[in-house]
């Protein structure tokens, strides 16, 4: 018999070793998470996550949260929800007096829109107002808590009756701007069950000694119009210009609201 040639030999050896090699690599499994999803194993995080609130629902109406102390005063946030959203959020009360007056009129404004961006009370807090922002937060998940309490158990919204329900729900109504020497007023008042349950400024004067007046007027102004009902209000001392643009947009506002 013929010998084969010892070159030969080598490089028919070389041959058969990257063929398997070849061949391994091809069976090697897919990594893909498309290709470990069929095959049982772990869905990737982002798809296994359900949106935070998943399926609790929020009730209508508005609702306050407890207040939340900080230290440099309290904070309290109260929601206004319409349709299972939070469609205004405002701090009821928040640290004032100092240097506090320019950290809340900086702050509460972005938390506020925040709040009614996320829906949640999973918020970034406010560059140099830390304090405030974390008291925020609180009273706010307090204000959600009570709503979702409030919304009962997810099937209960579609009994026998729920119209009723439907037209008890707040109505939310802005007035028309009032220019004043110092800058425009406008309010917003919500109306539920025939009366004014919050009034807020979403424009007021501001800049300046401005800003003094507009945060130690405007709480007071809002007060009175949910006491009174009315635009007959009784203006701020030190605050002539605001109380009449106040006055003014806020009888605009119940004007649009019917009442």
């Amino acid at each position: 018999m013929r010998k084969s040639h010892p070159v030969r030999r080598a490089v028919l050896a070389t041959a058969a070793t990257v063929s398997g090699i070849v061949l391994l690599l091809s069976l090697k499994p897919a990594s893909d998470p498309g290709a470990a999803e069929a095959a049982g194993g772990a869905v990737p995080p982002a798809a296994a996550q359900s949106p935070q609130g998943g399926s609790q629902p929020i009730g209508d109406g508005t609702v306050t949260g407890d207040a939340s102390s900080t230290e440099y005063g309290a904070v309290q946030v109260r929601l206004t929800v319409s349709g299972g959203k939070i469609t205004k959020a405002e701090a009821v009360q928040a640290p004032k007096g100092g240097q506090s007056d320019q950290v809340t009129s900086n702050s509460v404004p972005k938390l506020n829109q925040a709040a009614v961006e996320t829906q949640s009370a999973e918020i970034d807090a406010v560059s140099g107002a830390t304090f405030t922002s974390a008291g925020y937060k609180k009273s706010l998940q307090s204000a959600l808590d009570k709503a979702r309490a409030a919304a009962g158990p997810p099937d209960s919204s579609s009994g026998a009756g729920g119209g009723d329900a439907g037209e008890a729900q707040a109505r939310t109504v802005t007035g028309d701007a009032a220019q004043t020497q110092y800058g425009p007023v406008q309010v917003r008042i919500t109306v539920s069950g025939g009366k004014v349950t919050q009034a807020e400024a979403v424009q007021a004067p501001k800049g300046g000694q401005s800003d003094q007046v507009t945060s130690d007027s405007v709480p007071k102004l809002n007060q009175a119009a949910v006491e009174a009902g009315s635009a007959e209000i009784d203006s701020v001392s030190g605050a002539t210009y605001t109380s009449a643009g106040y006055k003014q947009s806020l009888q605009s506002a119940l004007d649009k609201a019917g009442g």
